[in-house]
């Protein structure tokens, strides 16, 4: 994977794989383009994939307390 997707917010990877979609549904792009951007949806769709398994691992509950002040958190439940 490119050192700029590594970078990329997981917003902007999303915003560019919607836009190669969409390109290569609408059938406009020569065939040695669209096989280049297809690659690099692919590339982008991993690095979002990764980009959610990391936030599912961050998730934590807030644990609330009667009076519904956070008195601490844990683990997601898996």
């Amino acid at each position: 994977m490119s050192e700029k997707i590594k970078n990329m917010s997981f917003e902007q990877a999303l915003a560019e794989l919607e836009t190669i979609v969409a390109k290569l549904e609408s059938g406009q792009a020569p065939l040695q383009e669209s096989i280049e951007i297809y690659e690099r949806g692919e590339a982008l769709k991993n690095h979002c994939e990764n980009l959610l398994k990391i936030a599912e691992i961050k998730i934590e509950k807030i644990s609330l307390a009667k009076n519904g002040k956070a008195v601490g958190t844990e683990k997601l439940d898996e």
